[in-house]
């Protein structure tokens, strides 16, 4: 299905209008025109682009600006922007093999934080017995902050389980809660209290935060060392202009958060809980087990996300609800899923 504008809410497909329950942007942001404006003041004073390595002689302030606010937003000691959230996850694998004896993973987790060899935490249901054993090693865990097809915050309970034999740092990925989860949308980092030596988290900026780029956030003393890689170094940064925007947007972000979280209580106090339907109120994604319900909500003009995530997976289907929504949307939505569920 091709369309010729940004898909909202609403998207026009061969003339005809549908609502749209698809898409990443959480936030309602890429169409709202308070947040275009803010973009177009910034690209006005900082340009389209900006070629020039992060460490070059001139150092734009906006950098600053808008890393100071994420860094404030995570609740982290320090943050750092790249260019894409792949990027951002190389940078950080290619740092932590430098200080990593052995690599685990959790299920499902996001092809930007994946490493040949690692391990998986769980084995048959259990916990890896190499994350048991006596053995003095230095280990660097790799999670999705919500993984693929759930609706809650990863449960990261385990490690502390781990042998205090090994020195853990964890890396989370968190493309899809920062924005989305915790206070103001401050993402899950700051809430992990776990006996772990360094957290670090990865997130894109071009789901929630509306603009393409990535952060990266952790101690002083690792956004250091990745300042230091040869490809930071050589690369050049996130565009200055959506660097500054995140900053200038701070009181936007918590506005839009706010809507969002309105629709999900709205969704959770009126729609018919079902086994083959995963919602939660504090998250924006709603799974469909049944693959007829896309056909019966694309008979009712409704699209939602629907395609393979990865190869030889099964389809995904995804009822997006963003913070642009409004109730007849969600009311539409919700009496063809009750009328299911009945």
């Amino acid at each position: 299905m091709n369309v010729s504008q940004f898909p909202d809410r609403i998207i026009e497909i061969d003339q005809e209008q549908y609502l749209y329950f698809g898409g990443t942007a959480y936030l309602g942001l890429p169409t709202n025109k308070d947040f275009q404006e803010l973009v177009i003041k910034n690209i006005q004073n900082w340009g389209t682009t900006y070629g020039s390595s992060r460490s070059a002689n001139i150092k734009l302030t906006a950098y600053e600006n808008g890393e100071n606010f994420l860094a404030k937003h995570i609740k982290a000691e320090s943050a750092v922007t790249v260019s894409s959230g792949m990027l951002a996850g190389k940078l950080v694998l290619d740092e932590l093999k430098k200080q990593t004896d052995s690599f685990f993973h959790f299920p499902n987790t996001h092809p930007a934080i994946q490493i040949k060899d690692s391990l998986p935490v769980f084995l048959n249901g259990d916990i890896n017995p190499r994350l048991l054993d006596s053995k003095t090693e230095k280990i660097t865990v790799l999670t999705d902050g919500v993984s693929g097809f759930q609706t809650k915050a990863i449960d990261l309970s385990v490690l502390a389980t781990i042998s205090n034999h090994k020195e853990i740092t964890l890396l989370i990925d968190e493309s899809h809660s920062f924005g989305v989860l915790g206070e103001n949308g401050c993402g899950i980092y700051s809430e992990i209290k776990l006996p772990i030596k360094r957290k670090i988290m990865i997130s894109s900026l071009g789901k929630a935060f509306g603009l393409n780029g990535a952060v990266i956030a952790s101690d002083a003393a690792f956004i250091h060392q990745i300042k230091n890689l040869d490809i930071f170094i050589s690369a050049a940064g996130m565009n200055p202009a959506f660097v500054q925007t995140l900053a200038d947007a701070a009181d936007l972000y918590k506005t839009q958060h706010q809507k969002l979280l309105e629709n999900l209580n709205y969704i959770d106090q009126k729609l018919i809980k079902n086994a083959s339907i995963k919602f939660d109120k504090n998250y924006p994604l709603i799974y469909l087990e049944n693959q007829n319900l896309i056909d019966i909500l694309k008979a009712n003009k409704i699209i939602i996300a629907n395609f393979k995530y990865q190869e030889n997976a099964n389809n995904l289907n995804r009822i997006v609800i963003t913070a642009n929504h409004i109730s007849e949307d969600l009311d539409k939505l919700i009496a063809i899923l009750n009328g299911y569920s009945n």
